[in-house]
């Protein structure tokens, strides 16, 4: 099965959630949450994504992680991330219990998707898309209709054959990676792989005509001109976090960092890199 294939799998039996210009949701990818060793990407950003998250639960909007939440490839055991970070699975049990929280698998937890996160968010079950649509609005608007995934499938390597990359993360580039070798298979960290596999996300979004929201690439992506792919980034940036918020029926393109008051002061700043783009423009 090729890229396109795999993509059309990923939307077959995915849940369908309201889209409306009362909704707000926010979406985020590529946390990577680790258990707090040298390896653990998420561990100097983990201030930032906690302040972020408190933000949009104040706020009232719906959290959607769009896969790589967790670094399964490196780690063996959820309960060790979870107990490192449990601060953020707290927080996850409240959007949840608010009926606020949906989770997404990508590759690098793709063993989520047979498996239950217990016992503090049992009974949530993972997806592998999640469709964003207004159905049928009044007034003649035209229907719009956001396609939410990890973007691995764009990748055989990343997705049917993610047992062999597992097994060369777990036991190749992560030991190499702490002398300063980057892993050459990554589309994080390649960027002949990071265009090939935007590329492919991109065609399948204008052959269907759909919009595709993803992450994977670690790239975010939000075209002031009209676009059919987006792509959330990742919250693993050297001095950021990047996610897309949808409020009003528009995307915005919004980075959470560290700044400082002329007092020399530090706080938490949530910044607009692009948007708001109106979704009604999108062709």
């Amino acid at each position: 099965m090729g890229a396109y294939g795999r993509l059309n799998r990923a939307f077959l039996n995915a849940p369908m959630l309201p889209l409306s210009n009362h909704s707000r949701y926010v979406l985020m990818s590529d946390c990577h949450r680790g258990i707090g060793n040298s390896s653990d990407n998420f561990l100097k950003n983990q201030h930032l994504y906690f302040a972020a998250l408190e933000h949009y639960y104040r706020k009232g909007f719906t959290y959607i992680e769009l896969g790589d939440g967790d670094e399964l490839w490196e780690n063996r055991s959820m309960k060790n991330i979870m107990d490192i970070h449990s601060n953020v699975f707290w927080l996850f049990n409240q959007f949840y219990e608010e009926n606020r929280l949906y989770l997404l698998y990508g590759n690098h937890d793709i063993v989520k998707r047979k498996k239950r996160l217990k016992p503090l968010l049992s009974p949530l079950c993972f997806h592998e898309g999640i469709i964003l649509t207004t159905g049928t609005p009044p007034n003649g608007m035209p229907r719009v209709s956001l396609y939410l995934t990890h973007g691995h499938q764009a990748s055989a390597l990343n997705s049917t054959l993610w047992p062999l990359s597992r097994f060369l993360v777990r036991y190749v580039w992560n030991p190499l990676e702490n002398l300063g070798v980057l892993d050459p298979t990554s589309a994080a960290k390649n960027y002949r792989i990071k265009n090939n596999c935007e590329l492919r996300l991109n065609s399948w979004a204008e052959k269907k005509r759909r919009i595709l929201i993803t992450g994977h690439t670690h790239r975010p992506v939000l075209p002031a001109e009209p676009s059919r792919y987006y792509n959330t980034g990742s919250c693993v940036h050297p001095r950021c976090i990047t996610c897309i918020e949808i409020e009003r029926l528009s995307m915005t393109l919004v980075k959470w960092c560290m700044n400082a008051r002329a007092d020399s002061t530090l706080y938490v700043a949530r910044e607009i890199i692009a948007g708001p783009v109106p979704l009604q423009s999108v062709p």
